[in-house]
C-alpha cells in the first residue's frame, strides 16, 4: 500500500487538487473532514475545547463556532499550539481508522491530504510527499477574497503556518498551482501518473493483498513442513 502525502499552505489551492485525485478515483483520506468529525458536539474532541475555551466558542446550537475559534488561536501562537495538542490524538487515530477501511477494501494507493502534514510529522508515514506551491503575491491575494479578509489579516494566518518555500524544498513532488486551472490540471497529470507506478516490493506487503499472499505462503509452508516430518 502506497500512503502519498498531500500539503500545502492556506489558499494554495491543495484542495483543489485533491479533487482532482477523486476524480481520478484515487481514494483520499482529509484530515479537515476528520477534524470537523472529532469536535462534533458531545465528542471527546469537543470537551477538551470547551472546556480550554470556554463555552464562549460555542454557538447557539451548542457546536463549535470555527470562525470565532480560529480568529483567536490565529491571533495567539499559544492557543493555537494548545488547540493543536487537544486534537492531534483524536485526529490521528480518526485518520488511522480512515486508512484502515481503505486498507479492508483492499486500495493500494491512498492520498493522505493533510494541511499540517510537516508539522505534524505525519510525512514519515508517507512516500512520496506531495505539495502544493503557489507564489507569495497570489497565495495572499486568493486568501483576502476567499476570506474577504484584509490584508494583514491574510498576511497574520499565512505566517502562522510553515512557509510555502520550506515545504516546497522537503516535498517529493512540486506541483506549481500560481496559474491556471488547466497548467494544473496537466501538471496533475504528471503526478498522477507517479503515484500510480507499481507498488515496489515493500509497499506490496503492506498492502491488503499482500499481506493474504503472506499468511497464505506462510500456512502453506508450514503444511508442507508438517507433511515431510510425517513421512520422514
Amino acid at each position: 500500500m502506497r500512503l502519498v502525502g498531500l500539503t500545502g499552505g492556506i489558499a494554495s489551492g491543495k484542495s483543489t487538487v485533491s479533487n482532482l485525485f477523486k476524480d481520478a478515483g484515487v481514494p483520499v483520506v482529509d484530515a479537515d473532514i476528520v477534524a470537523r468529525d472529532v469536535v462534533q458536539k458531545g465528542t471527546g474532541g469537543w470537551k477538551k475545547i470547551v472546556k480550554a475555551f470556554g463555552n464562549d466558542i460555542l454557538l447557539e446550537s451548542g457546536e463549535i463556532n470555527r470562525a470565532h475559534l480560529g480568529q483567536i488561536v490565529f491571533s495567539d501562537p499559544s492557543k493555537r499550539q494548545l488547540l493543536n495538542r487537544l486534537l492531534a490524538p483524536h485526529i490521528s487515530w480518526g485518520i488511522m481508522w480512515e486508512i484502515t477501511k481503505l486498507w479492508m477494501k483492499g486500495c493500494n494507493v491512498i492520498i493522505l491530504d493533510i494541511p499540517l502534514l510537516f508539522e505534524t510529522k505525519m510525512d514519515r508515514w508517507t512516500n512520496p510527499v506531495t505539495v502544493v506551491w503557489v507564489n507569495p503575491e497570489t497565495q495572499i491575494q486568493r486568501l483576502m477574497s476567499r476570506d474577504r479578509c484584509s490584508e494583514e489579516q491574510a498576511q497574520n494566518r499565512i505566517n502562522a503556518q510553515l512557509t510555502l518555500e520550506w515545504k516546497k524544498s522537503e516535498g517529493n513532488i512540486v506541483i506549481d498551482n500560481s496559474g491556471s486551472l488547466d497548467d494544473t490540471r496537466q501538471h496533475f497529470r504528471e503526478v498522477l501518473r507517479k503515484v500510480s507506478e507499481t507498488l515496489t516490493w515493500k509497499e506490496r506487503l503492506r498492502s491488503r493483498d499482500g499481506l493474504i499472499s503472506v499468511v497464505v505462503c506462510t500456512a502453506v509452508s508450514v503444511l508442507l513442513a508438517r507433511k515431510n516430518l510425517l513421512w520422514s
